[in-house]
């Protein structure tokens, strides 16, 4: 399969269509970590990071997230990546949308829903990401350095991906952050997960000037 086109394309270009896909992957990004917390199975490898961090600092989860993010943004300079919409949208609507999932949706105590609010936390996320990623108007702070190694390197999303959440979530153990099944799961599926689901969702039509 030939490698997807993922570079930024301005705003102007079907802004409705595109922003309206963007806001929408943002918002179930947003879903998908607050599935994955209130299953209590283990958090995605950013999230046991950023949980470590705030142990460890005593800020609160969200601020922690806003600063690991913006010292990602940071990465973006030696790839030659720039910041656009989807970027700012990133920090925004995501923490408004996992902060709204967990005052919905309580805390799981059987097995049985908790290992299905996993694995909907890990197939959303992916089918979240790709969302907002195909319509290419930035990535968020994170992927926008995945997007940046595949450009670079020409290696698949799929290698990427897994390498960078293995790293992540490594560091954020050695901290102290929490561990389980579901971050195991999340960390294998979803480089592939979303690599099988950006063909459906990337936009590829025409710019215009």
């Amino acid at each position: 399969m030939a490698q997807l086109d993922l570079r930024p394309v301005p705003v102007t270009t079907r802004p409705l269509r595109r922003v309206t896909q963007l806001a929408g992957g943002l918002v179930l990004y947003g879903v998908s970590m607050g599935l994955m917390i209130r299953g209590g199975l283990g958090l995605d490898p950013w999230d046991v990071l950023h949980e470590a961090l705030s142990r460890r600092t005593g800020l609160t989860f969200g601020t922690v997230t806003a600063i690991v993010g913006a010292l990602v943004l940071l990465c973006w300079v030696p790839l030659r990546q720039r910041p656009g919409v989807g970027t700012v949208a990133n920090i925004v609507l995501i923490a408004l949308a996992v902060d709204a999932t967990l005052a919905l949706v309580g805390q799981a105590d059987a097995m049985a829903p908790r290992i299905v609010l996993m694995v909907a936390g890990v197939v959303l996320n992916a089918l979240a990401t790709a969302a907002y990623l195909g319509v290419r108007l930035g990535p968020g702070p994170r992927d926008g350095l995945m997007t940046g190694l595949v450009e670079r390197t020409g290696v698949s999303v799929r290698v990427i991906r897994t390498g960078i959440e293995l790293t992540v979530l490594a560091t954020g153990w050695l901290l102290g952050g929490t561990v389980g099944a579901g971050t195991v799961l999340y960390a294998l599926a979803i480089g592939p997960l979303t690599q099988a689901f950006l063909p459906l969702v990337t936009w590829r039509g025409t710019i215009v000037r």
